[in-house]
């Protein structure tokens, strides 16, 4: 199974590298940023499982940070917990209403936080996995039965080139590089390298067509909108 990734944005180095610890001993995978806007930016390059996000921060705080990710139809459901050290009712309230899942006040103990971060993954992948039929274009993909059909012509993909298909087209008009989909689909304890990514999408063209999946050079793959 793939390592989940955990976005952690704040602008204290020291709790940055104290979270990384922790987590990275808890399996994750952890990303960082010093600020909202190169958090944003990080976001969209690796697409993390969840982001950790603090208040008070130069260039773009987390307030304004979360309205943008929640703009963003690439990013808007990423869940994200806010850890900040303000811990007015008042903020705590704004933060959710912008579009927090979760907030914590600092200082709170490792174990509490690694709860909360796991308790959040939990509810954001029951309800994600609860989408197991997706309709795009003309395309209607069935992960019950592993089945694509198109009018009334059904496809039956092996087990990867339809989870490759299954994960893209749910994330549709998203460029998504290869390491990312490696990591997604075949998971980070898996070694298999870029050039599988390409195998698979090939072999997708040739029976669905070229027209749903679209090369993006030098970056990766993106299922047309």
């Amino acid at each position: 199974m793939a390592k989940q990734t955990i976005l952690v944005v704040d602008d204290e180095k020291d709790l940055l590298d104290l979270i990384e610890y922790n987590l990275k001993k808890e399996g994750f995978k952890v990303l960082k940023a010093e600020d909202g806007e190169e958090g944003i930016e990080v976001a969209k390059e690796h697409d993390p499982d969840l982001i950790l996000l603090d208040i008070m921060m130069p260039k773009m705080d987390g307030l304004e940070t979360v309205e943008q990710i929640r703009k963003d139809d690439n990013l808007k459901k990423i869940p994200v917990i806010f850890l900040t050290a303000r811990g007015d009712e008042k903020t705590e309230v704004e933060g959710l209403n912008k579009g927090g899942d979760d907030y914590i006040t600092k200082p709170i103990s490792t174990i509490k936080l690694i709860s909360r971060i796991k308790a959040v993954l939990r509810r954001f992948n029951e309800k994600e996995d609860s989408v197991n039929c997706l309709e795009v274009h003309d395309l209607y993909i069935d992960k019950d039965r592993y089945i694509v059909s198109r009018n009334e012509e059904e496809f039956h993909l092996p087990r990867k080139e339809f989870e490759l298909l299954f994960f893209l087209a749910g994330r549709k008009g998203k460029v998504l590089d290869r390491q990312t989909l490696l990591n997604k689909v075949w998971g980070d304890n898996i070694y298999v390298v870029d050039r599988t990514v390409d195998v698979h999408v090939r072999k997708i063209r040739e029976k669905l067509g070229d027209h749903y999946i679209e090369t993006v050079k030098g970056v990766g793959y993106r299922f047309k909108e």
